[in-house]
């Protein structure tokens, strides 16, 4: 895009600066979390011509998902929660589960994070009345719970209103601890989640792509290159995360384990943590383009 035409996006208000993590400009990648590497690196793939080139988006978004996958910790992160309690669990008991922070890089250690009876999961994680291949958790069905135990769904509880489910009520197989010698049994589904007592709260900015259509100029008669500007570019939720997150600084990177990259921004306070999501784990956009 031109310089004129982001200048009148940030003059009308489209973005929220030339730094907007939405905005292709140098300040706008590093606030979404780009690195200097994967920048480079996508320079580089892509070449020089003395001809004009249109380069998919994609092929930056895959840059960065090569570079964090290698450098960046991972964490345990739900963000769009619902709760687990696990009936036969004790009350008062807190275990500490080991996970490693980096499978690409052993260097980078373990850590440890807290189990009780009472978690949070994906609310997508979970269907009443799951079709085939379906293999997260569902009534009747067990899933394992990563560097935890297997949970079987027993019953769930509604909100007497809206008809929402409000709890997941399981059961756990304490044979089943990972690590254990008796910990084999296999299941097909594993679910990440957070202990509901020391989870931390942090607001999530999901950005997504600006435009609608794949080149804005090439727009209709009559249509400005406005008029497709995506309205869904930026959701903003409150997600849960576990307590080793407390130890985050600005523009520090993570993978929350199963749904993507991202970055502290600097909008973040000690007692308010902002992320930005820099990229999902798969791109999501070509999937769509494919059904199309």
């Amino acid at each position: 895009m031109s310089k004129r035409k982001l200048l009148e996006l940030v003059r009308d208000g489209h973005v929220k600066g030339w730094d907007d993590p939405r905005m292709p400009t140098i300040c706008g990648l590093r606030r979404r979390g780009f690195t200097p590497e994967s920048i480079r690196n996508f320079a580089e793939t892509i070449g020089v011509a003395k001809r004009d080139n249109v380069i998919d988006v994609s092929l930056l978004e895959f840059c960065i998902r090569e570079d964090l996958n290698k450098r960046a910790n991972r964490l345990m992160a739900v963000l769009n929660p619902v709760k687990v309690i696990i009936g036969n669990y004790p009350d008062d008991l807190v275990e500490e589960m080991e996970s490693i922070n980096n499978p690409e890089d052993e260097s980078k250690g373990k850590r440890k994070m807290p189990f009780s009876k009472t978690l949070f999961i994906e609310r997508e994680d979970f269907m009443e009345n799951p079709p085939d291949k379906f293999f997260r958790l569902a009534p009747g069905r067990e899933v394992r719970l990563k560097a935890a135990y297997i949970i079987r769904c027993e019953s769930v509880v509604k909100d007497p209103e809206t008809g929402e489910i409000t709890e997941i009520h399981c059961t756990y197989d304490p044979q089943t601890k990972s690590g254990m010698p008796e910990s084999n049994r296999k299941v097909k589904g594993t679910l990440h989640w957070v202990s509901a007592k020391q989870a931390v709260k942090a607001e999530i900015r999901l950005y997504d792509r600006l435009f609608t259509k794949e080149n804005p100029d090439e727009s209709e008669e009559e249509k400005s290159y406005k008029d497709y500007l995506n309205p869904d570019s930026l959701k903003t939720i409150t997600a849960m995360i576990e307590p080793a997150v407390l130890t985050a600084g600005i523009l520090d990177k993570y993978q929350f384990e199963r749904l993507g990259y991202f970055s502290v921004d600097k909008d973040s306070t000690p007692g308010n943590l902002v992320f930005n999501r820099v990229v999902p784990l798969r791109d999501s956009w070509a999937k769509a383009e494919k059904v199309k």
